[in-house]
């Protein structure tokens, strides 16, 4: 089974959502979920029932190295 980006987060059916431990406990953070097939789906975990992205494995791996390597750090500051 496919899944395209924008799919209803919610209307996947049989996965199990994962966010991270470091989330803030007021719902401020995306979940993952592994798909049948070997993609990724990722989600605001506000809004469950809204669109999720979806992501190959591939491109998942290069996401999770790149973020492991600190290439993202500087994406939170504010730019004038």
């Amino acid at each position: 089974m496919r899944f395209e980006n924008g799919v209803a987060g919610d209307s996947i059916p049989a996965v199990r959502w994962v966010k991270s431990s470091a989330s803030s406990g007021i719902g401020n953070c995306v979940e993952v979920a592994a798909l049948p097939g070997g993609d990724f789906a990722v989600r605001n975990s506000r809004f469950p029932a809204g669109p999720a992205l979806v992501f190959t494995r591939d491109e998942m791996t290069a996401f999770v190295a790149g973020a492991g390597a600190g290439e993202f750090d500087g994406l939170h500051e504010v730019r004038a």
